[in-house]
């Protein structure tokens, strides 16, 4: 039988419509969360939203942009207006933009990696903590990278910069705000079975050779495994877990 950890509780998952977005999703669904999918394309997040439902579920489609401080306050408000509750955030939405060295890297990438993956967190936390400290408490995580504060790989310096500051500003805003009763974590994947994974032109078979190679484990995470670290963070049992980076790479940056 499934563990019912989040019955009758509320979760708000940004970048819920695909990948680990929509894993995380279905995994706080199945515990018995009623979940809020949030992010920029109304069809894939019905689409998540459709396939919690198809399973017994409850779920709502949000589109949104995290980078917009009125439409992160919205969407704070929206899932409160229609699930009831806020009582787990994780603010998963974000981009890969990379494959020049750091001197060639041009401003229209840094700037939509610092506003997406940096200002969006900032501002979805924002939102999300000014509700939970008014309404007893809350859980976040954020999902950063193994990309950044643990390990780097060349071609990728401003996704590692953005993922960095992700992963500091987790540690500093749980410190902040654990005496208010949200309590502020983050998970930092590696390789997972995502398409963010595959490198131009390969494909899943292609990766996993390549993985085989690289990988201390031999292979990327399923986005299971991912999501059930997501899980344990905002979960009771990590009632004492405040400002941890959980690192989930099959020990690529071990």
């Amino acid at each position: 039988m499934t563990s019912q950890r989040f019955a009758g509780r509320t979760a708000l998952v940004t970048g819920g419509g695909s990948g680990l977005g929509r894993a995380i999703a279905l995994a706080f669904a199945a515990e018995g969360a009623a979940v809020a999918v949030a992010g920029r394309t109304p069809a894939t997040l019905a689409e998540t939203a459709a396939m919690i439902r198809a399973a017994g579920g409850t779920a709502e489609a949000i589109a949104t942009d995290t980078t917009d401080a009125v439409r992160t306050t919205a969407l704070v408000a929206d899932t409160v207006g229609r699930l009831g509750a806020l009582d787990v955030a994780v603010n998963n939405a974000g981009i890969l933009r990379g494959g020049r060295p750091f001197a060639d890297q041009n401003p229209d990438d840094w700037r939509a990696l610092l506003e997406t993956n940096v200002l969006g967190t900032v501002l979805a936390m924002q939102a999300q903590i000014s509700h939970m400290r008014a309404h007893g408490g809350g859980a976040i995580v954020n999902v950063s990278s193994n990309i950044g504060a643990h390990t780097r790989l060349p071609g990728l310096a401003g996704y590692a910069a953005s993922k960095a500051a992700v992963s500091a500003l987790t540690r500093a805003a749980a410190l902040d705000h654990i005496r208010d009763g949200v309590r502020i974590n983050a998970v930092s994947p590696g390789a997972s079975d995502t398409a963010m994974s595959l490198r131009p032109g390969e494909g899943p078979t292609e990766r996993a050779a390549r993985m085989k190679e690289q990988s201390p484990l031999g292979r990327v995470s399923s986005t299971a495994e991912v999501a059930a670290a997501v899980l344990y963070l905002a979960s009771a049992d990590a009632a004492s877990v405040v400002g941890t980076d959980l690192v989930v790479d099959g020990g690529a940056s071990a």
